[in-house]
């Protein structure tokens, strides 16, 4: 099977979510901790049903639901910056990530609708 580098990169993603959130959890944060843990770790969930999709609508519908996930996922980031609940190149970095995942998505449905 073909390599596929959006899977890779957001399992990767999900890792560094799953770790953030027990910083979070740490601190106390559960409320915040497992919104962003459902959001941030499905994003790449939904990519490998879209894998497996039985149909083209099918692939589009699952896709769309981690683009939903992601933008979701950016939401909380911005939260727990804006709230100073955490600072620094580890928050930043989930941000900056998360929206590059969201433009790859946002590619990946351009894409099949032209096709």
């Amino acid at each position: 099977m073909k390599p596929n580098p959006i899977k890779e990169r957001t399992l990767l993603f999900a890792i560094k979510i799953v770790k953030f959130c027990q910083k979070l959890s740490d601190k106390k944060e559960f409320v915040i901790s497992k919104q962003l843990f459902k959001a941030g770790t499905s994003v790449g969930a939904n990519l490998m049903e879209a894998e497996q999709a039985e149909s083209r609508a099918d692939f589009k519908h699952k896709v769309n639901i981690a683009l939903k996930e992601i933008n979701e996922t950016i939401y909380w980031i911005e939260l727990i910056i804006k709230s100073n609940l955490e600072k620094g190149d580890e928050v930043t970095y989930l941000k900056n990530e998360a929206k590059q995942i969201l433009s790859i998505l946002v590619t990946i449905l351009k894409r099949t609708k032209e096709n």
